[in-house]
């Protein structure tokens, strides 16, 4: 599956594709939200939890980029 193809797919199809090929990378946390980073296939996928009603807001999905940034504060 490519990142366009996923990207295609609906929020819970997107989860699902998560679920079954994801591999947990490391989280973040704020107090609006809760970020897990998986990666899938060739690619990163970031769920989006919001802390108050510990829903999944969205799926944000990228090869490389600023988006990855906050992660990289807990490697050394």
């Amino acid at each position: 599956m490519t990142l366009y193809e996923f990207n295609a797919l609906a929020l819970n199809e997107r989860m699902e594709v998560v679920n079954q090929q994801g591999a947990f990378i490391e989280n973040h946390i704020t107090k609006l939200e809760r970020c897990n980073l998986y990666a899938v296939y060739r690619f990163f996928a970031e769920v989006v939890y919001n802390s108050d009603t510990n829903s999944i807001t969205e799926i944000r999905s990228f090869n490389t980029g600023y988006l990855l940034d906050k992660y990289s504060v807990n490697f050394d």
